[in-house]
C-alpha cells in the first residue's frame, strides 16, 4: 500500500508565491516518475509538471514560473510556484507512478487560490 499526502497549498495575492510539497511512502521499492495535475471548478484535470530521473515536463501555462524538483531519497516531490496568477487558482493533486508492480497512485489534493 501506497500513501500520497500533498501540503501546502493557501490563499496567495496575484504575483505571490506558494511552494507544494507531496511525499509518497508504503510499500515502495522505487519511483519512476512523480508529478503534480491541477483541476479547476469546472474543467479537467491538466497536467501541470512532471518529473523523472532524468528529465522535466511543463505545461505551456507554467513554464518560466513553475518549477518541480524531486528528493528521491525521501520519494518526495516539491513544485515552487511563483507570479501566480488567479488562472492558476485550482486543486493541486499530486501523482506518482510506481514502475514494479506497475501502478499510479494520487494525493487527495491541496486548494490553491489566487486572489486579491
Amino acid at each position: 500500500q501506497v500513501q500520497v499526502v500533498e501540503s501546502g497549498g493557501g490563499l496567495v495575492q496575484p504575483g505571490g508565491s506558494l511552494r507544494l510539497s507531496c511525499g509518497a511512502s508504503g510499500s515502495i521499492r522505487s519511483i519512476s516518475a512523480m508529478g503534480w495535475y491541477r483541476q479547476a471548478p469546472g474543467k479537467q484535470r491538466e497536467l501541470v509538471a512532471t518529473i523523472t530521473t532524468g528529465s522535466t515536463t511543463y505545461a505551456d501555462s507554467v513554464k518560466g514560473r513553475f518549477t518541480i524538483s524531486r528528493d528521491g531519497a525521501k520519494h518526495t516531490v516539491y513544485l515552487q510556484m511563483n507570479s501566480l496568477k488567479p488562472e492558476d487558482t485550482a486543486v493541486y493533486y499530486c501523482k506518482v507512478v510506481v514502475p514494479i508492480p506497475l501502478a499510479v497512485y494520487w494525493g487527495q489534493g491541496t486548494q490553491v487560490t489566487v486572489s486579491s
